[in-house]
């Protein structure tokens, strides 16, 4: 009877093994819902939908956007933090809800343990820009103008903590610069200062800057990335400065999944975002709303994540920013 009993149950375990493998190889046999934690045609709600278009292709299932904005993106990044891990719930990740905001408050989520990143997609590219009449030709100019009157300038952010903030002081940093911040609420009511001469210059998205630059509201004297960057190639890389080759900083786009997703997912979704970001078709629509094309697979991702922390961490220790609750 034991062995007639063990002998089933092996039968069992054989039989179950290939539906399990298939269960796998049939994922998505469903639509995936996208979660984007900001508004509609927000940079990151724009990267991700362009992106998943490709993907839904690939995978022949759809990717349904649902944009649950909040908190400055924690609402949504949260609700795919406690999702179930089953490959159905995908977020649109971007630096401020994984990277910077834990720096600086308490999250309802752990980045570190709760999502399982599958692929960067682009870098968001950060400008250096002034009012027009700043009095200052280029970057070289601004940063003698800053340096000969220590604190004597402003400079315009979406708020304390903000990606934007960060990014600013750490050029501010490496220069040896001194500025007062003023925190606006977004990138729109602080570039408009900037625009309007209230304020003196501003650190912000190419994607924010760009068509204000482009209309003459704002003069454009460099870019965060260090070799620049192919969406804007007149404006010269920040790095170029004195003391500034270490600058090379930017806000990521990215794709993760709830912690304890099952690996071949992780890989299959990872191999579609690949291929997706292969095509000239999804490079060209990326860089029309701003975000340059940077594809990172999982295992690259990862580490990207960790540096970025790190960087972001160190400016915000410097200069003891805390968020309050």
């Amino acid at each position: 009877m034991l062995a007639r009993r063990t002998l089933l149950a092996s039968a069992s375990m054989i039989l179950a093994a290939p539906v399990a493998l298939r269960a796998q190889a049939a994922y998505p046999n469903r639509p995936i819902r996208m979660i984007v934690p900001w508004p509609p045609g927000q940079a990151t709600d724009l990267m991700g939908r362009v992106v998943a278009q490709k993907v839904t292709e690939l995978l022949g299932q759809p990717i349904v956007p649902e944009n649950k904005a909040g908190a400055g993106g924690m609402i949504g990044t949260d609700a795919v933090a406690k999702a179930a891990p089953d490959g159905y719930t995908l977020l649109a990740a971007s630096t401020g809800p994984i990277t910077t905001a834990p720096l600086v408050q308490k999250t309802p989520y752990d980045p570190a343990k709760d999502f399982a990143p599958v692929a960067q997609l682009g870098i968001s590219p950060y400008v250096l820009a002034v009012n027009p009449k700043f009095p200052a030709a280029d970057a070289a100019e601004f940063v003698a103008a800053l340096k000969k009157d220590p604190g004597k300038y402003t400079y315009a952010s979406s708020g304390t903590g903000a990606a934007a903030h960060l990014i600013a002081l750490m050029f501010l940093a490496k220069a040896g610069l001194e500025a007062t911040h003023i925190p606006f609420q977004g990138s729109g009511p602080a570039l408009t200062s900037v625009v309007a001469g209230q304020v003196d210059f501003s650190v912000d998205t190419l994607a924010a800057t760009g068509p204000l630059i482009r209309q003459g509201g704002l003069r454009g004297l460099g870019v965060s990335l260090a070799n620049g960057t192919e969406l804007a190639p007149e404006l010269p890389p920040l790095a170029r400065l004195p003391g500034l080759a270490s600058y090379d900083v930017g806000a990521f786009g990215g794709y993760m999944l709830p912690a304890g997703t099952p690996a071949e997912i992780v890989q299959r979704f990872a191999l579609a975002t690949a291929q997706a970001m292969q095509t000239t078709e999804v490079r060209a629509r990326l860089a029309q709303v701003g975000f340059q094309p940077q594809h990172r697979d999982t295992a690259d991702f990862i580490a990207f994540l960790g540096r970025h922390r790190a960087e972001f961490a160190q400016v915000i220790e410097a200069n003891k920013i805390r968020v309050d609750q």
